[in-house]
């Protein structure tokens, strides 16, 4: 049977050489060759012990180190299998949170067709820039939608204004007047007039009045619907 030897000591002049058959040597190389391809499987490649010669024990330490190895790349795969339904389940919750937080920004920013021709922003609680960006954007579609010619800003729910929040009104304001539309902002309480006169925000040119009745008059009277008018009355 054809065979090789193995060496001890390559520095040993006459070193002790172990007689090994080419098939074991090529099993090893099988093996070596399985696990650097991803291909092992250990009740398939570890190396068969038929013999308990000295090569024996090398085979006995190459399949204990493929059987550890096998154990590590399993717990590795099953950690990032965890972590990739981790991403997958954090997306979900992501993209979950975001819809809330549109359908939030969409309750926040509601506009209400008062009459024809005339729509209504009520506006409750803080105004960032984000969420001024929302009324303007929703405004101005509904405004194409509806094609009103007034739009009614009614402030009633906002308790504390400052020169940022009482920008974003003007712009809203500035934005309906771009389109040709006639606004109005009403429910200024004596607070926030306060503050905004303070603050020094310029409202010339603006409409302002005490309810959102008031401002549906204003509308009417615009449109020259005077018997409307008293009918809201």
């Amino acid at each position: 049977m054809p065979g090789g030897s193995i060496s001890d000591d390559v520095t040993d002049p006459a070193p002790e050489a172990v007689s090994v058959e080419i098939p074991r040597i090529e099993r090893v190389h099988d093996l070596l060759a399985s696990i650097s391809l991803d291909e092992f499987d250990p009740a398939v490649d570890l190396l068969p012990i038929e013999r308990t010669d000295r090569f024996a024990a090398l085979e006995e330490t190459i399949n204990l180190f493929a059987r550890q190895l096998d154990l590590t790349v399993r717990d590795h795969r099953g950690t990032i299998r965890e972590l990739e339904a981790s991403r997958a389940a954090l997306v979900d919750q992501l993209n979950t949170i975001e819809e809330q937080r549109a359908a939030i920004r969409t309750l926040s920013t509601p506009v209400v067709e008062l009459w024809d021709d005339v729509l209504a922003l009520p506006i409750v609680g803080l105004v960032d820039a984000r969420r001024a960006d929302d009324m303007v954007g929703e405004l101005l579609q509904r405004v194409t939608q509806t094609r009103a010619r007034c739009v009614i800003i009614d402030v009633t729910g906002v308790e504390l204004v400052d020169t940022a929040t009482a920008g974003h009104f003007l712009r809203l304001v500035a934005t309906t007047r771009l389109v040709g539309t006639f606004c109005v902002i009403t429910g200024i309480s004596p607070r926030i007039a306060a503050a905004m006169t303070e603050l020094g925000v310029d409202m010339a040119g603006t409409p302002t009045l005490a309810t959102l009745k008031d401002g549906l008059k204003a509308c009417f009277a615009h449109l020259g619907r005077g018997s409307a008018a008293t009918k809201a009355t």
